[in-house]
């Protein structure tokens, strides 16, 4: 595990901001050393914040977008097309403006895709598509994505695993459905923790005073199953990115005053 790094901004549209410059550069530094790079996104205010940021950041060109990997973290098991899913937000804020391979662009199942309304067999398929990406580098059945991109719910839920419920207790696959989650809809299609951990970054986004309890739970040392944010790191590196009052029931000893 590796310990967590925070950055804190003054408000959520700075935080938005340097988050998307941080993850131009982390791109760019992928395609560099290796000809691509693969990145696992995030729904929700702050994840849409994010790339709503990116398409007007002027760097965003550094990237050469048809060598990206885009993944999701989690989605809403409803129709494609409906507004409400994390890859139709997505496609409005960022992906449509970008030439990005469509190919590469690995959006979960629909509730009216060809899985019909079976979310586990969903969930089975995505698990799936994600092994046939990994290659025998990556020592497991999912690719070792550069960042990974995960929201921080006040419950401090990340992706769709919810506190105590089936799905964040899972240990052996890297996706399943999700059924009964407390936040409409309550049925979700999720990445697991063994499936985040596979990443060499993981990024939380936190923003908001709503999140400031979440954000001080999960980083005090709670366990997992109650607080999964606290069980969501990467291999390499694990960053909170938080706004100033998200991160204004935080102890000023975890971050360094000048991050502020």
């Amino acid at each position: 595990m590796t310990p967590p790094q925070l950055v804190v901004h003054r408000d959520k549209e700075l935080m938005a901001q340097a988050a998307a410059a941080r993850l131009i550069t982390r791109i760019v530094d992928a395609q560099a050393a290796r000809g691509h790079a693969s990145v696992v996104l995030t729904g929700g205010r702050n994840g849409n914040g994010l790339l709503a940021a990116l398409a007007e950041a002027p760097a965003r060109d550094a990237i050469d977008w048809a060598r990206l990997d885009l993944w999701w973290g989690d989605e809403r098991f409803l129709p494609e097309g409906d507004p409400e899913r994390n890859v139709t937000q997505a496609r409005e804020a960022l992906l449509d403006s970008v030439p990005l391979d469509p190919a590469r662009v690995h959006a979960m199942p629909a509730s009216d895709g060809p899985h019909g309304e079976d979310v586990d067999d969903a969930a089975a398929a995505y698990a799936a598509e994600l092994a046939a990406a990994a290659g025998p580098e990556d020592h497991g059945p999912v690719p070792t994505f550069d960042v990974l991109m995960l929201g921080v719910g006040p419950d401090t839920h990340v992706a769709s695993l919810f506190p105590e419920l089936p799905a964040v207790r899972e240990t052996e696959r890297t996706v399943v459905g999700v059924h009964g989650a407390p936040k409409p809809p309550p049925v979700r299609v999720s990445l697991t923790l063994p499936a985040i951990r596979a990443a060499r970054e993981v990024w939380l986004l936190a923003a908001g005073e709503d999140k400031a309890e979440a954000a001080a739970i999960a980083l005090s040392g709670a366990g997992e199953i109650q607080a999964p944010a606290a069980g969501a790191y990467g291999r390499g590196r694990t960053l909170w990115l938080l706004d100033a009052p998200a991160a204004s029931q935080l102890p000023r000893a975890l971050y360094p005053p000048a991050s502020a």
